[in-house]
Protein backbone atom coordinates (compact mmCIF):
# COMPACT_ATOMS: atom_id res chain seq x y z
CA UNK A 1 0.00 0.00 0.00
CA UNK A 2 2.70 1.99 0.51
CA UNK A 3 4.71 1.31 -2.28
CA UNK A 4 1.49 2.67 -4.65
CA UNK A 5 1.28 5.93 -2.32
CA UNK A 6 4.66 6.71 -2.87
CA UNK A 7 4.63 5.55 -6.87
CA UNK A 8 1.91 7.98 -7.29
CA UNK A 9 3.17 10.72 -5.50
CA UNK A 10 6.30 10.48 -7.86
CA UNK A 11 4.03 10.07 -10.94
CA UNK A 12 2.56 13.12 -9.74
CA UNK A 13 5.28 14.93 -9.31
CA UNK A 14 6.76 13.80 -12.91
CA UNK A 15 3.65 14.87 -14.51
CA UNK A 16 3.79 18.33 -12.60
CA UNK A 17 7.46 19.16 -13.94
CA UNK A 18 6.90 18.26 -17.46
CA UNK A 19 3.92 20.55 -17.14
CA UNK A 20 6.33 23.10 -15.78
CA UNK A 21 9.03 21.93 -18.18
CA UNK A 22 6.71 22.74 -21.16
CA UNK A 23 4.96 26.03 -19.97
CA UNK A 24 8.70 27.45 -19.23
CA UNK A 25 9.90 26.18 -22.86
CA UNK A 26 7.67 27.24 -23.90
CA UNK A 27 7.77 30.85 -22.66
CA UNK A 28 11.68 30.58 -23.26
CA UNK A 29 11.67 30.02 -27.01
CA UNK A 30 8.34 32.54 -26.97
CA UNK A 31 10.76 34.98 -25.84
CA UNK A 32 13.27 34.48 -28.23
CA UNK A 33 11.49 34.93 -31.11
CA UNK A 34 10.02 37.73 -30.19
CA UNK A 35 13.88 38.98 -29.22
CA UNK A 36 15.06 38.05 -32.43
CA UNK A 37 11.63 40.02 -34.11
CA UNK A 38 12.70 43.18 -32.39
CA UNK A 39 16.67 42.58 -33.26
CA UNK A 40 15.75 42.30 -36.80
CA UNK A 41 13.52 45.22 -36.99
CA UNK A 42 16.04 47.49 -35.50
CA UNK A 43 19.29 46.10 -35.81
CA UNK A 44 21.12 46.29 -39.36
CA UNK A 45 24.96 46.13 -40.38
CA UNK A 46 25.25 47.38 -44.09
CA UNK A 47 28.09 47.14 -46.41
CA UNK A 48 29.22 50.56 -47.32
CA UNK A 49 29.44 52.18 -50.73
CA UNK A 50 32.75 53.54 -52.09
CA UNK A 51 32.74 57.12 -53.41
CA UNK A 52 32.74 57.02 -57.38
CA UNK A 53 36.11 59.00 -57.46
CA UNK A 54 38.85 58.64 -55.22
CA UNK A 55 41.21 60.58 -54.68
CA UNK A 56 44.50 61.36 -52.63
CA UNK A 57 46.21 64.31 -52.18
CA UNK A 58 45.27 65.64 -55.65
CA UNK A 59 46.17 62.10 -56.90
CA UNK A 60 43.55 59.94 -58.37
CA UNK A 61 43.32 56.20 -56.68
CA UNK A 62 42.75 53.75 -59.21
CA UNK A 63 40.11 51.70 -57.42
CA UNK A 64 39.48 50.56 -61.52
CA UNK A 65 42.11 47.65 -59.71
CA UNK A 66 40.26 45.11 -58.04
CA UNK A 67 42.74 44.60 -55.25
CA UNK A 68 43.08 48.83 -55.01
CA UNK A 69 39.33 48.78 -54.80
CA UNK A 70 39.07 46.19 -52.02
CA UNK A 71 41.87 47.23 -50.33
CA UNK A 72 40.52 51.05 -49.57
CA UNK A 73 36.79 48.72 -49.10
CA UNK A 74 38.48 47.11 -46.31
CA UNK A 75 39.85 49.83 -44.32
CA UNK A 76 36.79 51.77 -44.74
CA UNK A 77 34.75 48.94 -43.08
CA UNK A 78 37.56 48.36 -40.47
CA UNK A 79 37.39 52.20 -39.47
CA UNK A 80 33.76 52.83 -39.79
CA UNK A 81 32.86 49.83 -37.22
CA UNK A 82 35.05 50.46 -34.84
CA UNK A 83 32.56 52.77 -33.59
CA UNK A 84 34.61 54.21 -30.07
CA UNK A 85 37.68 54.89 -31.30
CA UNK A 86 36.59 56.71 -34.80
CA UNK A 87 34.42 59.11 -33.09
CA UNK A 88 37.09 59.98 -30.39
CA UNK A 89 39.08 60.82 -33.93
CA UNK A 90 36.47 62.86 -35.14
CA UNK A 91 35.84 64.93 -31.69
CA UNK A 92 40.11 65.46 -31.23
CA UNK A 93 39.83 66.40 -35.10
CA UNK A 94 37.62 69.53 -34.80
CA UNK A 95 40.10 70.67 -31.85
CA UNK A 96 43.20 70.05 -34.16
CA UNK A 97 42.70 70.05 -37.85
CA UNK A 98 42.14 74.08 -38.25
CA UNK A 99 46.00 74.47 -36.45
CA UNK A 100 47.40 71.41 -38.92
CA UNK A 101 45.44 72.66 -41.98
CA UNK A 102 47.18 75.78 -41.24
CA UNK A 103 50.58 74.71 -41.16
CA UNK A 104 50.74 72.29 -44.27
CA UNK A 105 48.96 75.01 -46.42
CA UNK A 106 51.76 77.10 -45.59
CA UNK A 107 54.52 74.65 -46.39
CA UNK A 108 52.37 73.65 -49.32
CA UNK A 109 51.46 69.79 -47.92
CA UNK A 110 48.25 68.90 -49.69
CA UNK A 111 45.08 69.27 -47.28
CA UNK A 112 44.72 65.41 -47.26
CA UNK A 113 47.77 64.55 -45.15
CA UNK A 114 45.83 65.79 -41.93
CA UNK A 115 44.55 61.85 -42.07
CA UNK A 116 48.06 60.97 -41.77
CA UNK A 117 48.55 62.10 -38.41
CA UNK A 118 45.06 60.58 -37.29
CA UNK A 119 46.57 57.21 -38.68
CA UNK A 120 49.92 57.49 -37.30
CA UNK A 121 48.44 58.27 -33.81
CA UNK A 122 44.81 58.95 -33.64
CA UNK A 123 45.44 62.52 -32.73
CA UNK A 124 47.32 61.83 -29.48
CA UNK A 125 51.00 62.09 -28.24
CA UNK A 126 51.15 58.18 -28.47
CA UNK A 127 54.45 55.90 -28.50
CA UNK A 128 55.20 52.92 -30.80
CA UNK A 129 57.10 49.87 -30.08
CA UNK A 130 59.91 50.95 -32.57
CA UNK A 131 60.23 54.29 -30.35
CA UNK A 132 58.30 56.79 -32.78
CA UNK A 133 56.78 59.33 -30.70
CA UNK A 134 53.99 62.23 -30.80
CA UNK A 135 51.10 62.71 -33.15
CA UNK A 136 52.68 62.15 -35.86
CA UNK A 137 55.41 59.45 -34.69
CA UNK A 138 58.62 60.98 -35.75
CA UNK A 139 61.87 58.54 -34.60
CA UNK A 140 64.18 59.99 -32.55
CA UNK A 141 66.92 59.57 -35.30
CA UNK A 142 64.47 61.65 -37.83
CA UNK A 143 63.38 64.02 -35.54
CA UNK A 144 67.28 64.86 -35.12
CA UNK A 145 68.36 65.31 -38.43
CA UNK A 146 65.36 68.06 -38.92
CA UNK A 147 66.32 69.80 -36.22
CA UNK A 148 64.24 68.74 -33.25
CA UNK A 149 65.61 69.00 -29.94
CA UNK A 150 65.37 65.45 -28.34
CA UNK A 151 66.94 64.73 -24.92
CA UNK A 152 65.85 63.60 -21.24
CA UNK A 153 64.60 66.66 -20.63
CA UNK A 154 63.25 68.20 -24.06
CA UNK A 155 61.38 66.06 -26.55
CA UNK A 156 60.28 68.13 -29.56
CA UNK A 157 58.54 65.03 -31.39
CA UNK A 158 55.43 66.23 -28.68
CA UNK A 159 55.79 69.53 -29.95
CA UNK A 160 52.57 70.06 -32.10
CA UNK A 161 53.33 72.66 -34.28
CA UNK A 162 57.71 71.61 -34.70
CA UNK A 163 56.88 67.87 -35.19
CA UNK A 164 54.23 68.99 -37.52
CA UNK A 165 56.44 71.62 -39.56
CA UNK A 166 59.25 68.52 -39.18
CA UNK A 167 56.60 66.44 -41.11
CA UNK A 168 55.94 68.30 -43.54
CA UNK A 169 59.42 68.79 -44.67
CA UNK A 170 59.88 65.14 -44.61
CA UNK A 171 57.04 65.06 -46.90
CA UNK A 172 58.67 67.58 -49.36
CA UNK A 173 61.83 66.00 -49.54
CA UNK A 174 59.68 62.67 -50.47
CA UNK A 175 57.76 64.29 -53.08
CA UNK A 176 60.61 65.83 -54.52
CA UNK A 177 62.15 62.45 -54.50
CA UNK A 178 59.59 60.41 -55.98
CA UNK A 179 57.18 63.15 -57.55
CA UNK A 180 54.07 61.50 -56.54
CA UNK A 181 52.45 61.73 -53.15
CA UNK A 182 51.03 58.42 -52.33
CA UNK A 183 54.72 56.77 -52.47
CA UNK A 184 56.16 60.35 -50.55
CA UNK A 185 53.46 58.75 -47.74
CA UNK A 186 54.74 54.84 -47.96
CA UNK A 187 58.08 56.06 -47.43
CA UNK A 188 56.92 57.89 -44.26
CA UNK A 189 56.07 54.92 -43.21
CA UNK A 190 58.43 52.47 -44.21
CA UNK A 191 61.21 54.86 -45.03
CA UNK A 192 62.97 55.78 -48.16
CA UNK A 193 65.51 53.55 -48.20
CA UNK A 194 63.41 50.23 -48.33
CA UNK A 195 60.85 51.71 -50.51
CA UNK A 196 63.75 52.23 -53.11
CA UNK A 197 64.40 48.70 -52.43
CA UNK A 198 60.77 47.64 -52.99
CA UNK A 199 61.16 49.73 -56.28
CA UNK A 200 63.89 48.41 -57.82
CA UNK A 201 63.17 44.96 -56.84
CA UNK A 202 59.37 45.13 -58.63
CA UNK A 203 60.58 46.90 -61.50
CA UNK A 204 57.53 49.35 -60.08
CA UNK A 205 56.79 52.76 -60.30
CA UNK A 206 53.66 53.07 -58.32
CA UNK A 207 52.69 52.35 -54.74
CA UNK A 208 49.41 50.67 -55.88
CA UNK A 209 51.19 48.24 -58.31
CA UNK A 210 53.88 47.35 -55.35
CA UNK A 211 53.47 44.22 -52.87
CA UNK A 212 54.92 45.03 -49.79
CA UNK A 213 54.66 44.45 -46.03
CA UNK A 214 51.28 44.03 -44.14
CA UNK A 215 51.81 47.37 -42.21
CA UNK A 216 52.80 49.44 -45.33
CA UNK A 217 50.73 47.39 -47.85
CA UNK A 218 47.40 49.31 -45.75
CA UNK A 219 48.99 52.42 -44.76
CA UNK A 220 47.96 54.78 -47.62
CA UNK A 221 44.37 52.85 -48.30
CA UNK A 222 44.04 53.55 -44.58
CA UNK A 223 44.93 56.91 -44.64
CA UNK A 224 42.43 57.34 -47.88
CA UNK A 225 39.99 55.77 -45.46
CA UNK A 226 39.97 57.79 -42.90
CA UNK A 227 39.84 60.81 -45.18
CA UNK A 228 36.38 59.37 -46.73
CA UNK A 229 34.77 58.49 -43.45
CA UNK A 230 35.96 61.98 -41.69
CA UNK A 231 35.00 64.31 -44.79
CA UNK A 232 31.01 63.10 -45.16
CA UNK A 233 31.39 60.70 -41.36
CA UNK A 234 27.25 60.87 -41.05
CA UNK A 235 27.47 59.14 -44.45
CA UNK A 236 28.85 56.26 -42.01
CA UNK A 237 26.52 56.48 -39.32
CA UNK A 238 28.50 58.96 -37.27
CA UNK A 239 25.47 61.08 -35.70
CA UNK A 240 26.81 64.00 -33.80
CA UNK A 241 25.68 67.31 -31.99
CA UNK A 242 27.96 70.40 -32.37
CA UNK A 243 28.35 70.09 -28.87
CA UNK A 244 30.07 66.43 -28.88
CA UNK A 245 33.06 67.71 -30.61
CA UNK A 246 36.07 68.89 -28.72
CA UNK A 247 36.79 72.30 -29.09
CA UNK A 248 39.91 74.46 -29.08
CA UNK A 249 41.35 75.59 -25.55
CA UNK A 250 42.63 79.59 -25.71
CA UNK A 251 46.25 79.82 -24.54
CA UNK A 252 48.40 82.58 -23.93
CA UNK A 253 52.14 82.06 -24.96
CA UNK A 254 55.27 83.15 -22.70
CA UNK A 255 58.74 82.83 -23.19
CA UNK A 256 61.93 81.39 -20.61
CA UNK A 257 65.60 81.28 -21.26
CA UNK A 258 66.56 79.96 -17.69
CA UNK A 259 66.25 77.32 -15.78
CA UNK A 260 62.86 76.22 -14.21
CA UNK A 261 63.51 74.48 -10.61
CA UNK A 262 60.18 73.51 -10.40
CA UNK A 263 57.65 73.12 -13.43
CA UNK A 264 54.61 72.60 -10.47
CA UNK A 265 55.45 75.69 -8.67
CA UNK A 266 56.21 77.28 -11.85
CA UNK A 267 52.69 76.41 -13.29
CA UNK A 268 50.89 77.92 -9.41
CA UNK A 269 52.83 81.37 -10.63
CA UNK A 270 50.29 81.01 -13.62
CA UNK A 271 47.02 80.09 -11.65
CA UNK A 272 47.22 76.80 -13.37
CA UNK A 273 48.52 73.31 -12.32
CA UNK A 274 51.69 70.65 -13.37
CA UNK A 275 48.84 68.49 -15.04
CA UNK A 276 47.45 71.28 -16.73
CA UNK A 277 50.85 72.92 -17.93
CA UNK A 278 51.92 69.49 -18.99
CA UNK A 279 48.83 68.61 -21.21
CA UNK A 280 49.47 72.13 -23.12
CA UNK A 281 53.40 71.58 -23.42
CA UNK A 282 53.71 67.87 -23.26
CA UNK A 283 57.46 68.25 -25.14
CA UNK A 284 58.94 68.87 -21.33
CA UNK A 285 59.84 65.54 -20.21
CA UNK A 286 60.78 65.98 -16.64
CA UNK A 287 59.48 68.06 -13.49
CA UNK A 288 62.44 70.92 -14.06
CA UNK A 289 64.34 72.29 -16.76
CA UNK A 290 68.13 72.87 -16.57
CA UNK A 291 69.07 75.13 -19.40
CA UNK A 292 72.48 75.72 -19.13
CA UNK A 293 72.87 77.38 -22.28
CA UNK A 294 69.57 80.04 -21.29
CA UNK A 295 67.96 78.85 -24.69
CA UNK A 296 64.58 80.79 -25.48
CA UNK A 297 61.22 78.22 -25.01
CA UNK A 298 57.94 79.28 -25.86
CA UNK A 299 55.72 77.44 -23.32
CA UNK A 300 51.51 77.52 -23.67
CA UNK A 301 49.96 79.01 -20.65
CA UNK A 302 45.95 78.31 -20.65
CA UNK A 303 44.10 81.37 -20.00
CA UNK A 304 42.09 81.91 -17.12
CA UNK A 305 39.49 79.97 -16.61
CA UNK A 306 39.66 78.40 -19.89
CA UNK A 307 39.72 74.37 -17.53
CA UNK A 308 36.28 75.15 -16.80
CA UNK A 309 35.14 77.43 -19.06
CA UNK A 310 31.59 76.13 -20.44
CA UNK A 311 32.29 76.87 -24.01
CA UNK A 312 28.94 75.07 -25.69
CA UNK A 313 27.44 78.43 -24.89
CA UNK A 314 29.09 80.38 -27.64
CA UNK A 315 28.59 77.40 -30.41
CA UNK A 316 25.55 78.49 -32.67
CA UNK A 317 23.09 75.95 -32.52
CA UNK A 318 24.70 73.20 -30.21
CA UNK A 319 22.30 70.58 -30.21
CA UNK A 320 21.61 70.70 -34.18
CA UNK A 321 22.41 67.27 -35.13
CA UNK A 322 24.40 67.16 -38.84
CA UNK A 323 23.29 64.99 -40.80
CA UNK A 324 23.09 65.07 -44.63
CA UNK A 325 23.69 61.60 -46.52
CA UNK A 326 25.53 62.14 -49.97
CA UNK A 327 27.33 59.82 -52.40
Amino acid sequence: MIKKISSGILLTFALFGIVVLFIFADNYYSAIIKYNELRNSTYSVYALPLPKNITFAGEKVPAKYFDVKEAVDKELHKITYWHSETFLYLKRAHRYFPQIEKILKNNGIPDDFKYLAVTESGLTNSVSTSGAAGFWQILKKTGKSYGLEINDEIDERYHFEKSTLTACKYLNDAYKKYHNWALATASYNLGQGNLDKQLKRQHASSYYDLLLNSETARYVYRIIAFKIIMENPQNYGFKFRKCDLYTEIPFQKITIDSAVNDFAEFAENYNTNYKILKYFNPWLRDSFLTNKYNKKYTLKIPAEGSRSKNYVKDIQNPDSIINTIEF
